[in-house]
């Protein structure tokens, strides 16, 4: 395995909620045109972002949940019946290339074509369950590319750490009778979608695989670090996964305007590289990180320079 691998496709940007909608389009754009002046585009191998199809994206969503999808984009909705998220006619389009670019880095990490792998995927996909979008959310990228490894590339344990400032409650509906995936979650409470209490921790098969550590407003470098340090890297080492994956979402940044947490770039850097230990101990390294949060186009951009640069290492 060598290098670090980069899914990213413009026509991501096709989905466009309209004017002043915070999950917009210039954030794809924020974040390509800083990791080119930084000169990080040269350095990464830069993977083909395929159009997920329906087989794959009913690994873990309904087949009448995606068909609606479809439908309701078709027929000029500008919202999903669902819940909160806001669709146009191209949305679907985008949010099939999203999730294909998931797919795509988790091909070339389990190929040995790189180590780990970034993927700039929007619409982000943390809060869509299984027959329900929401938060801006289409498809869950993570979870249908977590299934994926499971099924295409025999993957029997994935971990996924989401350091969103919102709750991924969709990733944790998904598997929340499932052991065969750790779900760990950092977020801001009471915030929106109002889950991820402490005691919510799975049932059944997956009793005690998903973890939360909600934390008040104002929260940072102490207490998110702290967390992932004193419970998340326990749980790793007892799990041993298969592959680590991300919700890597920047809204958790200092100056976000949906969220209220402090932490900093170098914060980010640094919980990357401490994901990447985990890889580098339990499964050689393989690291999937998929873009969720981050409205702050400037603070987006840095943080994922830095997030870049970390697994660039």
């Amino acid at each position: 395995m060598q290098g670090t691998g980069l899914a990213a496709d413009a026509r991501v940007r096709k989905h466009d909620a309209g004017p002043g909608h915070p999950e917009r389009p210039a954030r794809y754009g924020a974040i390509m045109d800083r990791l080119e002046e930084a000169g990080l585009t040269q350095e990464v191998f830069h993977l083909e972002a395929r159009s997920a199809a329906d087989d794959e994206l009913a690994l873990v969503h309904s087949r009448d949940y995606i068909a609606l999808v479809e439908r309701e984009a078709a027929q000029g909705r500008r919202q999903l019946s669902t819940g909160d998220a806001d669709i146009r006619e191209a949305s679907p389009e985008a949010a099939r290339i999203a999730a294909g670019a998931v797919l795509s880095a988790v091909d070339a990490v389990f190929g040995r074509e790189v180590n780990n792998a970034f993927c700039v995927a929007r619409p982000p996909g943390h809060h869509a369950s299984a027959a329900i979008g929401m938060g801006f959310c289409l498809f869950n990228n993570v979870a249908v590319g977590a299934r994926y490894a499971q099924q295409r590339h025999g993957a029997e344990r994935v971990l996924i750490a989401d350091w969103d400032v919102h709750h991924g409650n969709g990733t944790q509906n998904i598997f929340y009778r499932d052991g065969s995936v750790l779900f760990f979650s950092t977020h801001q409470s009471p915030w929106y979608p109002g889950t991820g209490a402490a005691f919510e921790r799975g049932e059944g098969e997956g009793e005690g695989k998903t973890i939360n550590c909600p934390f008040p407003a104002g929260a940072g470098r102490r207490e998110i670090l702290g967390a992932f340090e004193q419970v998340l890297l326990p749980a790793a080492e007892e799990f041993h996964p298969d592959l680590v994956m991300i919700s890597a979402g920047f809204d958790s940044r200092a100056g976000d305007p949906l969220g209220q947490f402090l932490l900093t770039d170098e914060d980010f850097a640094e919980l990357t590289r401490m994901l990447m230990d985990v890889a580098a101990r339990e499964c050689e390294g393989r690291v999937v990180s998929v873009l969720e949060g981050g409205y702050n186009l400037d603070g987006l951009a840095r943080a994922a320079e830095a997030h870049m640069r970390a697994l660039l290492r």
